[in-house]
């Protein structure tokens, strides 16, 4: 049933609206959550939640019991000729399902006051609320959580979204005992095998890939340890696919409209941390909404948005030239600090400036690759 008045209208009830409502909630704020679809909502992603994002889920009042996923330690890095691992310095990360995830929020969400209101359409926006199919819900904040197609993006007139490097993600489940208590990255030509533990008998297999090219068939040409590992292993649900890429855009904030997740600021699922910046935006937006000034929720959204923008572009980079991914690993290989320096970085635990010299010396042997012999060798 529709309210006759609220604090907060939340447009899209997936775990970035979910973790906004939590948010706002914590602040005081009566929050309803709106919803065309239905719960759970699943989507094909990666299904591990980074220790960033499992930190500012816990902010949230959201915790996990140990039948909720499989932790993981780290990530490793697989290629043809070259395997790198690093382990995250301190949290683990954490393998779940994503309609299991979902509904746990859901579940947190109502615990905490939350109304949700599901199979139901934002129709128009107006300065006093949002019109719910003909009818106004008065409000004093409306957060946009609505993916990166957002329909509460355009109803807000907020400013043109710059998309670029649209690829294709496809997921599968397979039945077999974890091998690695980290998530395996395996690398070919032009795509990318994401491996996730997210049961004691039970993994996440999601390939990304340019339209077109991803899927799991010729898995022995393309990924030939992952096929091998997967040789007996049966499927636990069919194939699922998702586009994913790079959106940007000039504000996220409009008036009392503020935007969450994807319908913020997506990035390429190469870098596993679509879930950590909505969880950590969500964070920042109720902390805004506490002090009653979406200014500050546009600063934390560049501050959260900059350091995983570009470990999206270097990932990337290697993706679209063999030769700096050859190098890149090898260096990774054959210098691991420098692998725990950047992923302590990337998951929030060591500051940005601290990883600038593992940074530059990961650089330097780029750029010394890209201008000398391909015989040329990094090894120490």
């Amino acid at each position: 049933m529709t309210p006759a008045r609220t604090d907060v209208v939340v447009i899209g009830g997936g775990p970035a609206g979910l973790a906004a409502a939590l948010a706002a909630r914590r602040g005081g704020h009566q929050v309803c959550v709106i919803d065309r679809g239905t719960s759970p909502i699943d989507k094909a992603c990666g299904e591990g939640l980074m220790p960033d994002a499992v930190a500012a889920l816990r902010r949230l009042g959201v915790d996990f019991d140990d039948g909720d996923g499989l932790r993981f330690s780290g990530i490793h890095f697989v290629d043809r000729r070259w395997a790198a691992g690093a382990h995250f310095p301190a949290e683990s990360g954490l393998g779940i399902r994503r309609a299991k995830l979902h509904r746990i929020l859901v579940d947190r969400a109502l615990a905490a006051g939350v109304q949700i209101m599901w199979r139901t359409k934002a129709t128009a926006i107006e300065t006093e609320g949002v019109r719910i199919d003909g009818r106004l819900l008065p409000c004093r904040w409306i957060i946009g959580a609505d993916g990166v197609n957002s329909t509460c993006r355009r109803l807000a007139g907020i400013e043109a979204q710059q998309q670029s490097g649209r690829r294709v993600g496809i997921r599968q489940h397979f039945a077999v005992r974890p091998w690695t208590d980290m998530v395996e990255v395996h690398w070919s030509e032009g795509e990318q095998a994401y491996v996730t533990p997210v049961g004691s008998d039970e993994i996440c297999v999601v390939l990304l890939g340019r339209a077109g090219g991803a899927g799991f068939s010729e898995l022995e040409r393309r990924f030939p340890l992952l096929a091998e590992r997967l040789a007996s292993a049966a499927p636990t649900d069919t194939a699922r696919g998702a586009i994913t890429g790079t959106v940007r855009l000039q504000r996220v904030t409009r008036g009392n409209v503020a935007l969450v997740g994807d319908a913020s600021a997506a990035i390429d699922a190469v870098t596993g941390e679509g879930l950590a910046l909505a969880f950590r935006q969500a964070v920042a937006l109720g902390e805004a909404l506490s002090h009653g000034d979406l200014s500050l929720y546009e600063a934390s959204h560049r501050r959260i948005c900059r350091a995983p923008f570009i470990m999206a572009s270097l990932l990337l980079l290697l993706d679209q030239y063999d030769r700096l991914r050859d190098i890149a690993l090898q260096t990774l290989a054959s210098r691991p600090r420098i692998f725990d320096g950047l992923l302590a970085a990337h998951v929030g635990a060591r500051h940005p400036a601290a990883a600038s010299l593992d940074v530059a010396a990961l650089s330097f042997r780029l750029l010394c690759a890209a201008a000398t012999p391909r015989s040329w060798s990094l090894a120490p």
